[in-house]
């Protein structure tokens, strides 16, 4: 009898993994895909701790808060965070997303969750998306704790009636599909949170037909249209189309929105971005259908900027409207 051939490679995924014609992904962790990213001086100081929010997966949170709301006693909104990198690397630990956490929690001020989802390819959707659901579980779990079982920076710091949800690239096409399952009671009651708002920088959607930017915008300088659509055949189910209800919210057997009461949300959109269109397209969609929507557009950026330059000029533009967002639709805690 011939032996059989020994697995080959079908997705090189260069420098991070590759996923071979058996089923086993190879990951690397010699690459680095970002700029790492220096602060400044005079930045406020932020504390921050890892937790575990879904032990049967062994997946992890990070948690930052002001160093001075410690001791001044002051509740300060909630942003739950959500990293890019595709669906299929990324970590809350990795130095750029790092960095856009401590911007937010320090000159928002607020506290900030971020969350690790499962990857793609080893773990497909909706894996990821079931991550972000049990992410809001134990956020609820924590409102309604008391005692030993509390973290006490949350006890003491968070403002549960504040709870705002943002996310970056892929990130933002986690808040998107979150925001809808709590909007149609999909993810379970909301009881002891309330989410006031959705930002999503960059999100990360996709579709058959290509949009404009899609088909005339050069590649960007850390996003290509082969990447994208090399994601998305690793990360929704096998056989899928880029009109996967997952991929593209307005597909053909996409859910409809119109009766979904989405919280206010906010689009950022990069003017360089292969996917910009499809960022103004979404918002554009929920406006009429006359939902709370904002969309900004930085002129001149890239996808992803604020991740890739988190203490730049755009970022500290990003963390300026992202306050005034969370503030605006917040307000102070009664």
């Amino acid at each position: 009898m011939a032996s059989s051939s020994p697995p080959h490679v079908v997705e090189d995924v260069p420098p991070f993994l590759q996923l071979l014609s058996d089923g086993t992904v190879i990951r690397f962790t010699d690459g680095y895909p970002l700029p790492i990213p220096s602060p400044p001086p005079g930045q406020p100081v932020v504390d921050w701790k890892d937790v575990v929010y879904d032990a049967s997966h062994g997946l992890k949170l990070r948690i930052y808060r002001p160093a001075a709301a410690s001791s001044s006693g002051n509740k300060l909104p909630v942003i739950i965070y959500f990293h890019g990198g595709g669906y299929t690397i990324g970590s809350f630990d990795m130095p750029n997303f790092h960095a856009c956490c401590v911007r937010l929690a320090g000159e928002l001020p607020a506290v900030v969750l971020s969350a690790d989802y499962r990857l793609a390819p080893e773990h497909r959707f909706p894996a990821g998306l079931d991550d972000a659901a049990n992410v809001l579980s134990w956020v609820r779990g924590q409102a309604a704790a008391i005692g030993d079982n509390a973290d006490p920076w949350l006890s003491e710091t968070a403002d549960f009636g504040r709870v705002f949800i943002a996310g970056d690239s892929a990130g933002g096409g986690v808040v998107h599909h979150t925001a809808v399952g709590l909007a149609s009671g999909r993810l379970g009651p909301l009881d002891l949170i309330r989410v006031a708002g959705c930002a999503m920088l960059c999100p990360l959607f996709g579709g058959e037909e290509r949009t404009a930017s899609e088909a005339e915008f050069p590649p960007g300088p850390f996003l290509s249209l082969p990447a994208v659509d090399q994601a998305w055949r690793l990360v929704l189910p096998p056989g899928s189309t880029r009109d996967h209800p997952l991929a593209n919210p307005f597909g053909p057997n996409s859910p409809a929105l119109d009766g979904v009461a989405l919280p206010p949300m906010l689009v950022v959109a990069a003017a360089h971005d292969l996917l910009r269109d499809r960022s103004v397209d979404y918002a554009a969609r929920l406006k009429a259908m006359e939902k709370p929507v904002e969309l900004v557009e930085f002129e001149g950026q890239h996808h992803g900027f604020f991740a890739v330059e988190p203490y730049g000029d755009a970022g500290s533009e990003v963390v300026r409207l992202v306050k005034r967002f969370v503030y605006g639709n917040g307000g102070a805690s009664d």
